[in-house]
């Protein structure tokens, strides 16, 4: 049973998702926020595994709530999963860098949304398509690194660079097992020494790590 915080500062909205979560065997809702600092409070107290969580709220935005939530050694099973009405580059990688786990848009099907907190619980990172397009037209729009991988990447194998670059391009665990020639499992056991060696928490950081050290680049 994956367990779920619903945060967002429109009773209704709270309530419709509090609904359809609710219907769904395998996800329930644990409690509700009508702000960010709500939020950060009821992820302390109620654990839950996933929070569904508004970028635009009052006290504290999402955003920060998230940075919070993730920094938080008292919330360290806690995924954030942000929904929001604007399709903004800004708020894209603020969630990203604030530790947010996944990002869709209110407008996303009752079925995608739900599927989309399994994949987060699950320790995916997830993007909606269109989020993912402009992110990548982001990176693109940058000046390419002129300089060496930074040392962060020192301890990181050849092999592992395959990996992490193919995690980067958002291909799957299955995809990428296929396309290196590799099992399953040692995809993941890859994976999981990636996010050990680069420090980070999800998929998304091993994303962000990839383009921001200049190991990936977007073609125009």
């Amino acid at each position: 049973m994956v367990r779920v915080l619903v945060a967002d500062d429109q009773a209704l909205l709270r309530g419709s998702f509090h609904a359809l979560i609710d219907t769904t065997p395998d996800l329930t809702v644990v409690g509700e926020a009508a702000n960010g600092a709500e939020a950060v409070e009821l992820a302390r107290t109620l654990r839950p595994d996933v929070v569904l969580m508004d970028v635009r709220m009052p006290r504290l935005d999402g955003i920060e709530a998230t940075r919070q939530i993730h920094q938080d050694t008292r919330t360290p099973q806690a995924r954030v999963l942000m929904l929001t009405m604007f399709d903004l580059d800004a708020h894209v990688f603020a969630a990203l860098r604030a530790g947010a786990a996944g990002f869709l848009l209110k407008d996303t099907p009752p079925a995608d949304l739900l599927n989309a907190i399994r994949v987060v619980a699950a320790g995916e990172a997830l993007l909606a398509p269109t989020v993912t397009r402009r992110l990548i037209a982001e990176f693109a729009r940058r000046p390419g690194p002129e300089r060496p991988l930074p040392r962060a990447l020192d301890g990181v194998t050849d092999r592992e660079r395959q990996v992490l670059t193919l995690v980067a391009r958002g291909l799957s665990n299955t995809e990428i097992a296929d396309h290196l020639h590799l099992s399953l499992a040692t995809v993941k056991t890859y994976i999981g020494r990636l996010l050990t060696k680069l420090h980070a928490r999800d998929r998304a950081q091993l994303v962000i790590t990839a383009y921001e050290s200049g190991l990936v680049t977007a073609a125009p």
